[in-house]
């Protein structure tokens, strides 16, 4: 799998890119010199905790970040073309027809005075030109497409008649409907119980298999990300600690935040393992670390973690590691 992966040419590629918050004379730095890239077909995953830079960085992609945030440097290249310094009018034509976009919350991404169908019927009309009956149409092609049952009724309900998956199956259906090379789903079953979770993501697997779109799938959970991605980013502080292809970041992590990340997660394989939460918690945004950002809660930190930043190291083809200890014999391990 992740030969064929490496075979494929880039859809998105990030270089450098740096984003801010800016408060008067304050700065807060939440996107710090990402580089990373998404092949054609493929999912990655993008894993972190809250407060990460995750949401951030995609929403710099996509030109949705807030006013008071500023993209301060960085290239953003999407199919061979540069859109970080598009006009706001290129750049909504770009969301939706090339780009799209799954929000984490479905109880609050819908109206809830509109009926499902209006959604879709009104992003058709704008987005790919449509009359209104023939969009209406597609609307219920769309809702039969992620496995919303009797479409033909459901798509004059309102989204209050929908449980919480169903709504989710209504934005997934929104993000699709024109089409989009790349399909960014942010935390998309956070608000969702364990049964559903499983039935998003293998909707998402089986529509990006269908139509072979790149997704990039934002979550804070590594469960989540071993289900359905072949590649894995881990970020912190606004910066790329890890990355690899899945069985690398779950198998032979590098970076200790990684095999914290993984050491948290419950096993249900039989296995009695205490849970090891990682200690403290993640860094202000206004008070940027000389060193490895991760330093104060790493169990293995050295004296220079706390003055230099570690520069990455290759372990592979796709998997690198910025930790000044990663690779010495048996450290990480454990």
């Amino acid at each position: 799998m992740s030969s064929n992966i490496e075979e494929k040419s880039n859809l998105l590629e990030v270089k450098k890119l740096r984003t801010s918050f800016y408060d008067g004379k304050s700065k807060l730095e939440a996107v710090r010199g990402i580089d990373f890239t998404v092949k054609k077909g493929e999912v990655l995953g993008i894993v972190g905790e809250s407060g990460s830079g995750k949401s951030v960085m995609v929403k710099s992609i996509l030109g949705i970040i807030p006013t008071n945030a500023k993209i301060d440097a960085g290239e953003i290249i999407l199919d061979g073309k540069h859109i970080e310094n598009l006009s706001k009018k290129d750049k909504r034509a770009i969301r939706g027809r090339e780009i799209a976009m799954i929000f984490q919350d479905p109880m609050t991404a819908l109206n809830p005075l509109k009926k499902a169908g209006d959604h879709l019927v009104e992003l058709l009309i704008r987005v790919r030109g449509m009359k209104k009956k023939e969009a209406k149409n597609e609307a219920i092609e769309l809702l039969r497409m992620v496995g919303i049952p009797s479409p033909e009724t459901r798509v004059n309900q309102y989204p209050h008649e929908f449980s919480g998956g169903m709504r989710q199956r209504v934005l997934i259906a929104m993000a699709l409907a024109c089409n989009p090379k790349l399909l960014i789903a942010d935390e998309p079953t956070t608000a969702l119980d364990v049964t559903i979770q499983a039935q998003i993501l293998e909707l998402l697997k089986k529509l990006q298999t269908e139509n072979d779109m790149s997704v990039v799938l934002i979550t804070h959970d590594l469960g989540v990300v071993a289900t359905i991605c072949s590649r894995i980013l881990v970020m912190y502080a606004g910066m790329v600690m890890e990355e690899g292809m899945a069985h690398e970041i779950f198998y032979s992590p590098k970076h200790p935040y990684t095999k914290a990340l993984i050491n948290s997660i419950p096993r249900v394989d039989g296995e009695k393992t205490r849970l090891k939460p990682i200690k403290g918690s993640a860094p202000s945004l206004t008070k940027v670390a000389k060193g490895c950002p991760f330093a104060e809660r790493c169990e293995l930190a050295i004296d220079k973690c706390f003055t230099e930043m570690p520069v990455y190291k290759s372990f592979s083809s796709t998997q690198k590691c910025m930790c000044f200890l990663a690779g010495e014999g048996d450290k990480l391990d454990g």
